[in-house]
């Protein structure tokens, strides 16, 4: 049986291996290892908790053990998906670089830029970051990729999945075409290892399981049920949920519920700590730093469930998980494997227990055939849904409103419950208003603003002039408004006086022009009379009033 020992690793590296008492290597390690020392492009395929991490990390300390960095130049970079397991990237190379002077960088959203720019300035060995957070990093100006020595994508498949096929492309074209390039992942499709081999040069492919098998140490069973009613469905299946978990009792010492959706963990996880459980949830909306406290906290034990998105399901390693329960499954076939893989990891037993509904039939028998293998059916214990089926059901927004109806020209619309006759509250008498007929008020003329005024004494005159003092204020603002509109109206029949004698002698106005015509223009335009046709200045213009008096 092959050893560390045996492997041609550095010293150093050989001694914090030890220290944190590993012995023997996996099977992906003892074939990648020595061709990653060897200088050579390896393409590592094998199932997730199989310790691909350390397979490229010791052949990068032991081939970095030379060598100074410079400023801005990371001499190797380390490409990861997500920032969870960026961050597990790092923490590895701090376990097995910490005998030596190797220097590590961590480029992750959630960080403010200016200490990560402190980090590059000084010059680092390693260079550990998701795409997007190096592209920005590069595009500002702080980063330069000439002197990558040793590149790895980890998770490959994950990446290209996830749309980061522009970025990594983009990637590799900053850096040099000498480098010496890692790709690991636990499924390869067909063509994700087309894209591939565009990126390798003559790579070693290590293929240490069959691809998208999962683990012999890892119990799988399918809990199915049929919902009472189809929008009951998402509260009956926590209600299995919880009755899952306390059927495991004390052998589920801590769990990772997995949810397809963001807001479903939010759920999930809230009700999960109504009724009595220490849960708490993850995914990608939530802020950097309590993504990573609860991930150290679920690390630690003070945190028993943890409920998250796929965001958790790769790479992740959390050695001592019990339990894996999905709540959704996967869409995509390929992440059902990933998410058991959370559990059983380094020769532990594990659980892996999936909820599924009729609905979900499309998605099981993808996975099955993913797989090969039949997932074994277990019973959902007895009384799971009886604290949902006891506990009254609020009416539903579509019941309270009426039943459905077809209304004119094929609208929908709701009967709206009517109360009783004698629940009604009585209306009050609306007085009768004079009607008056469109013809008649057609050729009625506007009352002028005096008999206007008139009606309105005559009307306080028949009140017997009961008007208190609030109401006097309003007829003073009336008639001072009254006041106001007799002087414009004035002013406003002396300008077209004016305006009149003003047009009478500059000829003819032109056709289309308004009053708000400079006089240049109108002079400009203004027709002359023929000889014939003039008009007599001698005599005085006709107004407009003197017009409409004649």
């Amino acid at each position: 049986m092959t050893k560390f020992s045996d492997l041609a690793l550095d010293p150093r590296v050989l001694q914090a291996i030890s220290e944190a008492g590993y012995e023997t290597p996996t099977p992906i390690q003892a074939q990648a290892i020595p061709h990653a020392l060897a200088g050579r492009d390896v393409l590592g395929i094998a199932q997730t908790g199989t310790g691909k991490t350390a397979s490229f990390t010791l052949p990068m300390i032991t081939l970095l053990g030379q060598g100074r960095a410079r400023a801005r130049m990371p001499r190797s970079l380390v490409l990861a998906p997500t920032r969870e397991l960026a961050a597990q990237v790092a923490e590895n190379f701090d376990v097995y670089a910490k005998h030596t002077k190797l220097t590590k960088a961590l480029l992750i959203g959630g960080v403010s830029f200016g200490e990560q720019d402190k980090l590059i300035d000084r010059g680092v060995d390693v260079l550990i970051a998701t795409p997007g957070r190096l592209l920005d990093h590069f595009e500002r100006g702080k980063l330069l990729l000439t002197g990558v020595q040793i590149m790895v994508v980890d998770e490959a498949d994950r990446m290209l999945d996830m749309g980061f096929i522009p970025d990594i492309e983009r990637i590799f074209s900053l850096t040099p075409f000498t480098r010496q390039t890692f790709f690991y992942s636990a499924t390869m499709a067909p063509e994700i290892e087309r894209i591939t081999n565009t990126f390798l040069s003559a790579a070693v492919k290590i293929e240490v399981a069959r691809q998208a098998t999962t683990s012999t140490t890892i119990e799988q069973k399918l809990f199915q049920f049929t919902p009472t009613r189809k929008d009951k469905s998402f509260t009956e299946k926590r209600a299995v949920l919880r009755s899952l978990i306390r059927a495991e009792g004390e052998a589920c010492t801590n769990a990772i519920i997995f949810c397809n959706r963001k807001m479903d963990v939010d759920v999930v996880a809230k009700s999960l700590k109504a009724h009595g459980f220490n849960a708490a949830p993850i995914h990608g909306d939530l802020e950097q730093s309590l993504r990573m406290k609860t991930l150290d906290a679920f690390r630690d034990g003070n945190l028993q469930l943890l409920v998250a998105s796929d965001v958790a399901a790769r790479g992740l390693d959390i050695p001592a998980v019990s339990h894996v329960f999905n709540f959704d499954l996967p869409s995509h076939p390929e992440d059902y494997v990933h998410r058991i893989g959370r559990t059983g990891r380094a020769g532990r037993q594990g659980k892996a227990f999936s909820i599924a509904t009729p609905a979900d039939g499309k998605y099981l028998s993808q996975i099955e055939a993913l797989v090969k293998l039949e997932i074994p059916r277990g019973e959902v214990p007895e009384g799971a849904l009886a604290d949902v089926a006891d506990r009254p059901d609020r009416p539903r927004l579509a019941e309270s409103r009426g039943p459905r109806t077809r209304g004119p020209r094929g609208a929908d619309r709701r009967e709206r419950p009517v109360k009783p006759h004698d629940e009604m509250a009585p209306m009050e008498p609306i007085a009768a208003e004079p009607v008056v007929v469109a013809a008649e008020a057609e050729e009625a003329p506007a009352p002028r603003r005096d008999e206007r005024r008139d009606d309105r004494r005559r009307d306080d005159r028949r009140e017997g002039g009961r008007r208190d003092e609030r109401s006097e204020a309003p007829r003073r603002e009336d008639r001072r408004e009254e006041r106001k509109d007799d002087r414009g109206e004035e002013r406003r029949r002396e300008e077209r006086r004016d305006r009149g004698s003003r047009d009478h002698d500059r000829g003819e106005r032109v056709v289309g022009m308004g009053d708000h015509v400079p006089d240049f223009i109108l002079r400009s335009f203004a027709l002359k009379p023929a000889p014939d046709t003039a008009p007599d200045t001698d005599e005085a213009p006709e107004t407009t009033e003197e017009a409409s008096a004649e």
